[in-house]
């Protein structure tokens, strides 16, 4: 024996022993983890995922005991066979078969299929029909091999009569009572080591209120028994009863599960571990889970057609209202957050939208601003290309006069010529033709801007003809960044104190005489702000 093995070894001794003895020593009960709790319903989640399979399996195998029927029609053990297969999967099939049995079956052979249908009867709400059947046998001519069946049968049919009058305390202590008797019996005749023999006992002792000695046993056969075990689904069952008596929720969530699990591997239709699990969820707030496992648990009540399973699964249609409630409602409060989420973005998207139009318009009045100042910039250049061809050619035909002159001898009419100014009045004439009109025409607001710097009494005024006057050729000079006055008063053919005196006189008029020549070297730009 691998010592892997001993503990559980030693377990089998002592269970032995102990029925053996008549008693049940009283041990500290199992700690179920949390992760314990999780692992057996992610597995039961599972199973529930391929329930279909196990049911096409257990059908599988029923379509197959019947086409072996047809060969041999009359065969009365496999009509049992067929419906014990069919019990806890379809009711009214077993029933239908076991109706057959017992029409074809002489008196002597008739019993099985007798305290069979007596069995299944209470779950389609046949009672007294039960009973009847059920004291129509004999006790005295059951064989011995039988007696085991015989006392099963009648335990369950006070079973399932209990638990329909489950809120009747007078009517339910009856039949549990009943029920115990033919336990007792029961258990007198099961091979004392058998799987049944530990399961009656453990049953036993919880139905009594021994439940410290039956959950020694129901821990024993939940760890020895497999998981698609009938047993080891109702001993799962006895042990969360016994956990929800001790307010343990994680012990009762987890033995639920490791029932609800066995009847649905079992492929049992009978599934009153996933109805309960599914109620104790929902109060523990996993709707989503509470929701999956009461709706399962109805529908497979109805496929099953046991109408006591239906009614008591059907007095959870308010537990499974509420968990479908509480599901829209958690998905209602899903989709409005999913909703402000969104409107919060589409309004960041509107703000980027509205905040990229803008700086595209930023852009495109940037690109045209430097579009202007582009031809403003070619405009310039070509005014001074010309002025200065305009003063070049002036001082070739004034070289060509003064050679002409001398050549003829008239050094004296020369003389004359250049002392009287009308020369250089002519050529500057001409410059500030061509000044002011390249001037304007890169700052055509210019003498407008100039006057708003001004106070109104003193506003200047151009005469009809007049494009700039001494006062703003001077301001122009200024704008264009030659702020000296001694080279203002030498391209304006003036005097320095005659443009000392200009400067002060239009100084004298403006609104804020202290800023006045800055807000001049800034006119574009006040211009520029308001295109």
């Amino acid at each position: 024996m691998k010592s892997a093995d001993i503990p559980t070894f030693l377990r089998l001794v002592v269970t032995v022993v102990v029925l053996t003895a008549g008693v049940v020593p009283v041990v500290a009960r199992a700690h179920i983890s949390v992760d314990d709790t999780r692992q057996a319903l992610l597995q039961l989640d599972r199973a529930l995922r391929q329930r279909n399979e196990y049911i096409a399996i257990r059908q599988a195998g029923i379509d197959s005991l019947r086409e072996r029927l047809h060969g041999e029609p009359a065969s009365l053990p496999r009509i049992l066979d067929i419906a014990d297969r069919y019990t806890s999967f379809n009711t009214d099939s077993a029933l239908h078969y076991l109706a057959m049995g017992e029409n074809m079956a002489s008196d002597s052979l008739s019993a099985p299929f007798a305290w069979r249908r007596a069995t299944l009867l209470p779950l389609v709400g046949l009672f007294e029909q039960a009973r009847d059947e059920f004291y129509s046998i004999d006790p005295a001519k059951i064989a011995d091999t039988d007696k085991e069946q015989y006392l099963m049968a009648g335990r369950q049919m006070y079973s399932y009569m209990a638990a329909y009058y489950s809120s009747f305390d007078t009517i339910h202590a009856r039949y549990t009572d009943s029920a115990l008797v033919y336990q007792q019996r029961l258990i007198s005749v099961l091979p004392p080591q058998s799987r049944q023999s530990r399961y009656n006992q453990a049953e036993y002792f919880f139905m009594t209120g021994h439940h410290s000695r039956a959950e020694v046993l129901l821990e024993e056969i939940v760890a020895s028994e497999p998981s698609h075990s009938n047993v080891r689904a109702r001993a799962a069952h006895h042990l969360s009863s016994i956990a929800r008596g001790h307010a343990d929720s994680m012990a009762t969530t987890y033995y639920l599960a490791l029932s609800a699990l066995a009847d649905v591997q079992g492929a049992t239709r009978e599934m009153v571990s996933l109805q309960e699990l599914g109620t104790v969820l929902s109060d523990a707030g996993d709707v989503e889970r509470a929701y999956r496992y009461l709706s399962t648990a109805l529908e497979v009540a109805v496929e099953c057609g046991a109408s006591l399973r239906t009614l008591d699964t059907s007095q959870t249609l308010p537990v499974i209202e509420k968990a479908y409630n509480q599901r829209i409602e958690s998905w209602r409060t899903g989709i409005y957050i999913i909703i402000a989420a969104l409107s919060v973005l589409l309004l960041i998207l509107l703000g980027l939208l509205i905040f990229l139009r803008h700086e595209m318009n930023k852009m495109a009045r940037l690109q045209r601003s430097l579009s202007d100042a582009n031809r403003t910039k070619e405009v310039y250049i070509s005014q001074f290309l010309e002025l200065c061809s305009i003063y070049m050619d002036k001082l070739n035909q004034f070289s060509k006069i003064v050679t002409r002159k001398l050549a003829a001898g008239q050094a004296d009419e020369l003389y004359r010529m250049t002392k009287s100014g009308k020369f250089v009045d002519e050529q500057s004439r001409e410059f500030y033709e061509v000044f002011d009109a390249a001037f304007l025409h890169i700052y055509p607001d210019f003498v407008a801007d100039v006057n708003r710097l001004l106070r109104p009494d003193a506003r200047i005024e151009l005469h009809e003809g007049e494009l700039l006057n001494t006062d703003l050729r001077i301001l122009a000079f200024m704008r264009l960044g030659i702020d000296d006055s001694a080279r203002i008063a030498q391209v304006l053919n003036y005097s320095l104190n005659t443009i000392y005196s200009y400067r002060n006189r239009i100084k004298g008029r403006a609104i804020n005489r202290d800023t006045f020549e800055n807000d001049v070297a800034n006119i574009s730009n006040i211009s520029a702000a308001n295109p």
